[in-house]
Protein backbone atom coordinates (compact mmCIF):
# COMPACT_ATOMS: atom_id res chain seq x y z
CA UNK A 1 0.00 0.00 0.00
CA UNK A 2 0.96 3.68 -0.16
CA UNK A 3 1.63 5.52 3.10
CA UNK A 4 3.08 8.82 4.27
CA UNK A 5 6.38 8.04 6.02
CA UNK A 6 8.92 10.01 8.03
CA UNK A 7 12.50 10.31 6.71
CA UNK A 8 13.87 13.22 8.73
CA UNK A 9 13.09 16.72 9.87
CA UNK A 10 10.66 18.29 7.36
CA UNK A 11 11.14 15.24 5.12
CA UNK A 12 8.01 13.12 4.70
CA UNK A 13 7.35 10.98 1.63
CA UNK A 14 4.66 8.75 0.20
CA UNK A 15 6.23 5.28 -0.04
CA UNK A 16 5.12 1.78 -0.86
CA UNK A 17 5.03 -0.22 2.38
CA UNK A 18 3.73 -3.68 3.37
CA UNK A 19 -0.04 -4.00 3.80
CA UNK A 20 -1.18 -4.32 7.43
CA UNK A 21 -2.49 -7.70 8.58
CA UNK A 22 -4.59 -9.05 11.44
CA UNK A 23 -2.21 -9.82 14.30
CA UNK A 24 -4.55 -10.25 17.27
CA UNK A 25 -8.09 -11.60 17.57
CA UNK A 26 -9.42 -8.12 18.42
CA UNK A 27 -7.79 -6.38 15.42
CA UNK A 28 -9.52 -4.96 12.39
CA UNK A 29 -8.21 -3.70 9.05
CA UNK A 30 -9.86 -0.68 7.47
CA UNK A 31 -9.51 0.85 4.05
CA UNK A 32 -8.93 4.52 4.83
CA UNK A 33 -11.29 6.83 2.93
CA UNK A 34 -10.34 10.08 4.67
CA UNK A 35 -7.55 10.97 7.06
CA UNK A 36 -6.26 14.33 8.27
CA UNK A 37 -3.10 16.25 9.05
CA UNK A 38 -3.15 17.43 12.66
CA UNK A 39 -1.19 20.21 14.33
CA UNK A 40 0.44 17.60 16.54
CA UNK A 41 1.74 15.84 13.41
CA UNK A 42 3.89 18.93 12.93
CA UNK A 43 5.66 18.14 16.21
CA UNK A 44 6.99 15.00 14.53
CA UNK A 45 7.68 16.91 11.32
CA UNK A 46 9.67 19.59 13.13
CA UNK A 47 11.23 18.54 16.42
CA UNK A 48 10.37 15.08 17.75
CA UNK A 49 12.49 13.29 15.18
CA UNK A 50 14.65 11.75 17.89
CA UNK A 51 11.65 9.60 18.82
CA UNK A 52 10.72 8.76 15.22
CA UNK A 53 12.29 6.13 12.99
CA UNK A 54 12.89 6.38 9.27
CA UNK A 55 9.93 4.87 7.46
CA UNK A 56 7.49 5.30 10.36
CA UNK A 57 3.93 5.89 9.10
CA UNK A 58 2.39 9.11 10.42
CA UNK A 59 -1.18 10.20 11.07
CA UNK A 60 -3.90 9.57 13.64
CA UNK A 61 -7.24 10.98 12.38
CA UNK A 62 -8.82 8.32 10.10
CA UNK A 63 -12.11 6.92 9.00
CA UNK A 64 -12.85 4.28 6.42
CA UNK A 65 -14.45 0.97 5.51
CA UNK A 66 -13.87 -2.26 7.43
CA UNK A 67 -12.27 -4.90 5.20
CA UNK A 68 -11.33 -7.59 7.75
CA UNK A 69 -11.90 -8.30 11.45
CA UNK A 70 -10.46 -10.67 14.02
CA UNK A 71 -12.72 -13.27 15.61
CA UNK A 72 -13.33 -11.17 18.75
CA UNK A 73 -14.61 -8.16 16.83
CA UNK A 74 -18.37 -8.61 16.59
CA UNK A 75 -19.99 -5.15 16.58
CA UNK A 76 -18.64 -4.23 13.12
CA UNK A 77 -18.16 -6.31 9.99
CA UNK A 78 -16.56 -5.93 6.56
CA UNK A 79 -18.31 -3.18 4.64
CA UNK A 80 -19.17 -1.09 7.70
CA UNK A 81 -18.21 2.57 7.76
CA UNK A 82 -16.21 3.49 10.86
CA UNK A 83 -14.24 6.26 12.55
CA UNK A 84 -11.15 5.34 14.58
CA UNK A 85 -10.15 7.35 17.69
CA UNK A 86 -6.53 8.47 17.86
CA UNK A 87 -6.16 7.15 21.43
CA UNK A 88 -5.91 3.35 21.41
CA UNK A 89 -7.91 1.86 24.28
CA UNK A 90 -9.48 -1.42 25.38
CA UNK A 91 -12.79 -0.31 26.90
CA UNK A 92 -12.66 -2.65 29.90
CA UNK A 93 -9.72 -1.68 32.14
CA UNK A 94 -10.01 0.39 35.36
CA UNK A 95 -9.28 3.65 33.52
CA UNK A 96 -11.56 2.99 30.54
CA UNK A 97 -14.41 2.02 32.88
CA UNK A 98 -14.12 5.48 34.48
CA UNK A 99 -14.07 7.42 31.21
CA UNK A 100 -10.32 8.03 31.08
CA UNK A 101 -9.63 6.12 27.88
CA UNK A 102 -6.48 8.15 27.16
CA UNK A 103 -4.97 6.49 30.24
CA UNK A 104 -6.00 2.94 29.21
CA UNK A 105 -4.08 0.49 31.36
CA UNK A 106 -4.06 -2.19 28.68
CA UNK A 107 -2.37 0.07 26.12
CA UNK A 108 -0.28 2.36 28.35
CA UNK A 109 3.24 3.04 27.03
CA UNK A 110 4.91 2.10 30.29
CA UNK A 111 8.42 2.14 28.81
CA UNK A 112 8.09 5.90 28.36
CA UNK A 113 5.98 6.40 31.53
CA UNK A 114 3.23 7.84 29.34
CA UNK A 115 -0.46 7.21 28.78
CA UNK A 116 -2.13 5.12 26.14
CA UNK A 117 -0.63 4.37 22.74
CA UNK A 118 -1.49 6.66 19.82
CA UNK A 119 -1.55 5.98 16.12
CA UNK A 120 1.42 7.33 14.17
CA UNK A 121 3.04 9.23 17.01
CA UNK A 122 6.57 7.86 17.35
CA UNK A 123 7.99 5.53 19.97
CA UNK A 124 6.98 8.06 22.64
CA UNK A 125 3.45 6.72 22.25
CA UNK A 126 3.96 3.10 21.35
CA UNK A 127 5.30 3.23 17.80
CA UNK A 128 1.96 2.15 16.31
CA UNK A 129 1.83 2.61 12.50
CA UNK A 130 -0.25 5.62 11.58
CA UNK A 131 -3.29 6.41 9.51
CA UNK A 132 -2.02 8.56 6.63
CA UNK A 133 -2.13 5.46 4.49
CA UNK A 134 -4.40 3.42 2.25
CA UNK A 135 -5.03 0.80 4.96
CA UNK A 136 -4.79 0.74 8.75
CA UNK A 137 -4.55 -2.00 11.34
CA UNK A 138 -6.77 -1.10 14.30
CA UNK A 139 -5.82 -2.73 17.63
CA UNK A 140 -8.60 -3.16 20.22
CA UNK A 141 -11.12 -2.84 17.40
CA UNK A 142 -13.76 -4.61 19.51
CA UNK A 143 -14.07 -1.25 21.31
CA UNK A 144 -12.26 1.27 19.14
CA UNK A 145 -14.25 1.17 15.91
CA UNK A 146 -17.08 3.74 15.94
CA UNK A 147 -19.74 2.77 13.42
CA UNK A 148 -21.25 5.75 11.60
CA UNK A 149 -24.26 5.91 9.24
CA UNK A 150 -24.14 5.75 5.49
CA UNK A 151 -25.13 8.78 3.46
CA UNK A 152 -23.48 11.97 4.77
CA UNK A 153 -19.96 12.70 3.47
CA UNK A 154 -16.84 11.71 5.41
CA UNK A 155 -16.46 15.32 6.54
CA UNK A 156 -19.45 14.83 8.84
CA UNK A 157 -17.72 12.14 10.85
CA UNK A 158 -13.93 12.12 10.38
CA UNK A 159 -13.41 14.71 13.11
CA UNK A 160 -14.77 12.25 15.68
CA UNK A 161 -11.28 10.73 15.52
CA UNK A 162 -9.70 13.70 17.32
CA UNK A 163 -10.79 17.30 16.65
CA UNK A 164 -14.35 17.09 17.97
CA UNK A 165 -13.78 15.06 21.16
CA UNK A 166 -10.57 16.94 21.97
CA UNK A 167 -12.38 20.27 21.59
CA UNK A 168 -15.45 19.04 23.45
CA UNK A 169 -13.29 17.87 26.35
CA UNK A 170 -11.47 21.20 26.38
CA UNK A 171 -14.76 23.06 26.80
CA UNK A 172 -15.97 20.62 29.47
CA UNK A 173 -12.68 20.92 31.34
CA UNK A 174 -12.91 24.73 31.16
CA UNK A 175 -15.89 24.54 33.50
CA UNK A 176 -17.57 27.66 32.12
CA UNK A 177 -20.52 28.75 34.30
CA UNK A 178 -23.94 29.20 32.72
CA UNK A 179 -23.86 32.37 30.65
CA UNK A 180 -20.15 32.72 31.40
CA UNK A 181 -17.23 33.89 29.30
CA UNK A 182 -14.43 31.95 27.65
CA UNK A 183 -11.20 33.11 26.01
CA UNK A 184 -9.57 30.78 23.48
CA UNK A 185 -5.90 31.32 22.67
CA UNK A 186 -5.10 29.96 19.20
CA UNK A 187 -7.50 29.52 16.28
CA UNK A 188 -6.08 26.46 14.63
CA UNK A 189 -8.45 23.51 14.20
CA UNK A 190 -8.85 22.79 17.93
CA UNK A 191 -9.29 26.45 18.86
CA UNK A 192 -11.85 26.98 16.10
CA UNK A 193 -13.88 23.94 17.08
CA UNK A 194 -13.65 24.68 20.82
CA UNK A 195 -14.98 28.16 20.10
CA UNK A 196 -17.92 26.77 18.10
CA UNK A 197 -18.76 24.20 20.77
CA UNK A 198 -18.68 26.82 23.54
CA UNK A 199 -20.95 29.10 21.48
CA UNK A 200 -23.29 26.17 20.86
CA UNK A 201 -23.48 25.68 24.63
CA UNK A 202 -24.50 29.32 25.10
CA UNK A 203 -21.28 30.92 26.31
CA UNK A 204 -19.61 34.18 25.31
CA UNK A 205 -16.40 33.41 23.41
CA UNK A 206 -13.43 35.69 22.76
CA UNK A 207 -10.57 34.25 20.68
CA UNK A 208 -6.99 35.40 20.13
CA UNK A 209 -4.75 34.69 17.14
CA UNK A 210 -2.53 36.53 14.66
CA UNK A 211 -3.50 34.86 11.36
CA UNK A 212 -6.12 37.04 9.60
CA UNK A 213 -7.87 34.14 7.85
CA UNK A 214 -8.30 32.27 11.11
CA UNK A 215 -9.62 35.35 12.90
CA UNK A 216 -12.12 35.97 10.12
CA UNK A 217 -13.32 32.35 10.14
CA UNK A 218 -14.01 32.53 13.88
CA UNK A 219 -15.77 35.88 13.48
CA UNK A 220 -18.12 34.38 10.89
CA UNK A 221 -19.33 31.92 13.53
CA UNK A 222 -20.05 34.67 16.05
CA UNK A 223 -16.79 34.66 18.03
CA UNK A 224 -15.38 37.96 19.27
CA UNK A 225 -11.77 38.09 18.07
CA UNK A 226 -8.55 39.88 18.98
CA UNK A 227 -5.51 40.07 16.73
CA UNK A 228 -2.65 39.82 19.19
CA UNK A 229 -0.50 41.96 16.91
CA UNK A 230 -2.85 44.88 17.54
CA UNK A 231 -2.40 44.84 21.31
CA UNK A 232 0.74 45.27 23.39
CA UNK A 233 -1.11 43.88 26.42
CA UNK A 234 -3.52 41.15 25.33
CA UNK A 235 -4.59 40.13 28.87
CA UNK A 236 -5.22 43.80 29.65
CA UNK A 237 -7.32 44.23 26.52
CA UNK A 238 -9.39 41.18 27.46
CA UNK A 239 -9.92 42.44 31.00
CA UNK A 240 -11.35 45.63 29.53
CA UNK A 241 -13.86 43.46 27.65
CA UNK A 242 -14.81 41.44 30.75
CA UNK A 243 -15.73 43.93 33.48
CA UNK A 244 -12.11 44.47 34.44
CA UNK A 245 -11.63 41.06 36.02
CA UNK A 246 -11.00 38.70 33.08
CA UNK A 247 -12.99 35.78 31.68
CA UNK A 248 -14.38 32.92 33.73
CA UNK A 249 -12.34 30.39 31.76
CA UNK A 250 -9.49 30.17 29.26
CA UNK A 251 -8.59 27.44 26.78
CA UNK A 252 -4.95 27.29 25.64
CA UNK A 253 -5.28 25.74 22.20
CA UNK A 254 -1.65 26.48 21.28
CA UNK A 255 0.53 24.65 23.79
CA UNK A 256 4.10 24.22 22.59
CA UNK A 257 3.01 24.84 19.01
CA UNK A 258 5.38 23.23 16.50
CA UNK A 259 5.04 26.11 14.07
CA UNK A 260 4.68 29.16 16.29
CA UNK A 261 6.87 31.75 17.98
CA UNK A 262 10.39 32.40 16.64
CA UNK A 263 12.00 32.11 20.08
CA UNK A 264 10.48 28.75 20.79
CA UNK A 265 11.27 27.56 17.29
CA UNK A 266 14.92 28.45 17.85
CA UNK A 267 15.12 26.33 20.98
CA UNK A 268 13.46 23.40 19.21
CA UNK A 269 15.76 23.82 16.23
CA UNK A 270 18.83 23.75 18.46
CA UNK A 271 17.53 20.56 20.05
CA UNK A 272 16.94 19.11 16.59
CA UNK A 273 20.57 19.55 15.61
CA UNK A 274 21.77 17.08 18.26
CA UNK A 275 22.01 13.36 17.70
CA UNK A 276 19.08 11.26 18.84
CA UNK A 277 21.15 9.97 21.78
CA UNK A 278 21.66 13.53 23.03
CA UNK A 279 18.43 15.20 21.88
CA UNK A 280 15.95 12.80 23.46
CA UNK A 281 17.21 13.35 27.02
CA UNK A 282 17.31 17.10 26.34
CA UNK A 283 13.64 17.04 25.36
CA UNK A 284 12.71 14.86 28.32
CA UNK A 285 14.58 16.83 30.98
CA UNK A 286 15.43 20.30 29.73
CA UNK A 287 12.23 21.46 28.05
CA UNK A 288 12.07 24.05 25.31
CA UNK A 289 10.50 27.06 27.06
CA UNK A 290 7.53 27.53 24.75
CA UNK A 291 5.03 28.48 27.42
CA UNK A 292 4.30 32.05 26.36
CA UNK A 293 0.61 31.38 25.70
CA UNK A 294 0.18 29.52 28.98
CA UNK A 295 1.64 32.53 30.81
CA UNK A 296 -0.85 34.76 28.99
CA UNK A 297 -3.69 32.42 29.91
CA UNK A 298 -2.71 32.60 33.59
CA UNK A 299 -2.56 36.38 33.39
CA UNK A 300 -5.87 36.62 31.51
CA UNK A 301 -8.23 34.36 33.47
CA UNK A 302 -10.14 35.93 36.35
CA UNK A 303 -9.32 35.05 39.94
CA UNK A 304 -10.82 31.69 40.92
CA UNK A 305 -11.18 30.92 37.21
CA UNK A 306 -10.27 27.82 35.22
CA UNK A 307 -7.74 27.08 32.50
CA UNK A 308 -8.15 24.13 30.14
CA UNK A 309 -5.02 23.04 28.26
CA UNK A 310 -5.74 21.52 24.87
CA UNK A 311 -2.45 22.26 23.06
CA UNK A 312 0.30 19.66 23.13
CA UNK A 313 2.94 20.16 25.85
CA UNK A 314 5.49 17.63 24.62
CA UNK A 315 8.47 19.93 24.70
CA UNK A 316 10.03 18.83 27.94
CA UNK A 317 9.86 17.98 31.61
CA UNK A 318 11.44 21.04 33.20
CA UNK A 319 9.25 23.92 32.09
CA UNK A 320 9.02 26.84 34.53
CA UNK A 321 5.48 27.37 35.87
CA UNK A 322 4.49 30.55 37.78
CA UNK A 323 3.19 28.69 40.81
CA UNK A 324 2.86 31.83 42.97
CA UNK A 325 0.45 33.42 40.50
CA UNK A 326 -1.52 30.19 40.05
CA UNK A 327 -1.84 29.81 43.82
CA UNK A 328 -2.59 33.46 44.53
CA UNK A 329 -5.27 33.69 41.83
CA UNK A 330 -6.78 30.35 42.94
CA UNK A 331 -6.72 29.05 39.37
CA UNK A 332 -7.85 25.54 38.50
CA UNK A 333 -6.07 23.66 35.69
CA UNK A 334 -7.34 20.68 33.70
CA UNK A 335 -5.59 19.05 30.77
CA UNK A 336 -4.78 15.82 28.99
CA UNK A 337 -5.21 13.77 25.84
CA UNK A 338 -8.84 13.44 24.82
CA UNK A 339 -10.86 10.55 26.17
CA UNK A 340 -12.42 10.19 22.73
CA UNK A 341 -14.92 7.42 23.41
CA UNK A 342 -16.20 9.18 26.51
CA UNK A 343 -17.61 12.05 24.46
CA UNK A 344 -18.88 10.31 21.30
CA UNK A 345 -22.47 9.92 22.49
CA UNK A 346 -22.66 13.64 23.30
CA UNK A 347 -21.28 14.68 19.91
CA UNK A 348 -22.92 12.23 17.49
CA UNK A 349 -26.39 13.88 17.52
CA UNK A 350 -24.81 17.13 16.29
CA UNK A 351 -23.41 15.28 13.25
CA UNK A 352 -26.67 13.71 12.17
CA UNK A 353 -28.84 16.84 12.17
CA UNK A 354 -28.28 20.21 10.46
CA UNK A 355 -24.53 20.44 11.21
CA UNK A 356 -24.56 23.26 13.81
CA UNK A 357 -20.78 23.06 14.26
CA UNK A 358 -20.05 23.48 10.55
CA UNK A 359 -18.01 20.31 10.20
CA UNK A 360 -18.76 19.79 6.51
CA UNK A 361 -17.06 23.11 5.64
CA UNK A 362 -14.31 22.83 8.28
CA UNK A 363 -11.52 21.60 5.99
CA UNK A 364 -9.61 24.23 4.04
CA UNK A 365 -7.84 21.72 1.77
CA UNK A 366 -8.63 18.27 0.40
CA UNK A 367 -5.62 16.54 -1.13
CA UNK A 368 -4.76 13.16 -2.54
CA UNK A 369 -2.48 11.10 -0.31
CA UNK A 370 0.33 11.61 -2.84
CA UNK A 371 0.14 15.34 -2.10
CA UNK A 372 0.62 14.89 1.66
CA UNK A 373 4.21 16.27 1.72
CA UNK A 374 2.93 19.52 0.21
CA UNK A 375 0.09 19.50 2.70
CA UNK A 376 2.54 19.36 5.60
CA UNK A 377 4.55 22.23 4.19
CA UNK A 378 1.65 24.61 3.59
CA UNK A 379 0.17 23.73 6.99
CA UNK A 380 3.48 24.44 8.72
CA UNK A 381 3.86 27.80 6.96
CA UNK A 382 0.13 28.65 7.22
CA UNK A 383 0.17 29.30 3.47
CA UNK A 384 -2.89 29.43 1.25
CA UNK A 385 -5.17 29.79 4.27
CA UNK A 386 -4.32 26.24 5.42
CA UNK A 387 -6.02 25.33 8.69
CA UNK A 388 -7.36 21.79 8.29
CA UNK A 389 -6.12 19.45 5.58
CA UNK A 390 -7.89 16.23 4.67
CA UNK A 391 -6.13 13.51 2.71
CA UNK A 392 -8.00 11.14 0.41
CA UNK A 393 -6.03 7.88 -0.08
Amino acid sequence: MKALTWHGKRDVRVDNVPDPTIQESNDAIIRVTTTAICGSDLHLYEVLGMFTGEGDILGHEPMGIVVEVGRDVTHVKPGDRVVIPFTICCGHCWMCDRGFQSQCETMQVRGQSLGTALFGFSKLYGGVPGAQAEYLRVPQAQYMAIKVPEGPPDERFVYLSDVLPTSWQAVEYAGIPNGGSLVVFGLGPMGQMSSRIALHKGHRVIAVDLVPERLELARRFGVEVLNEQDHEDVPGAIREMTDGRGPDSVIDAVGMEAHGSPGGMLSQTITGFHTDRVAAPMMERAGTDRLGVLYQAIDTVRRAGRISLIGHFDGGMADPIPMLKLFDKQIQLRMGQANVKHWVDDIMPLLTDDDPLGVESFATHRLALEEAPRGYEIFRKKHDGAMKILLKP
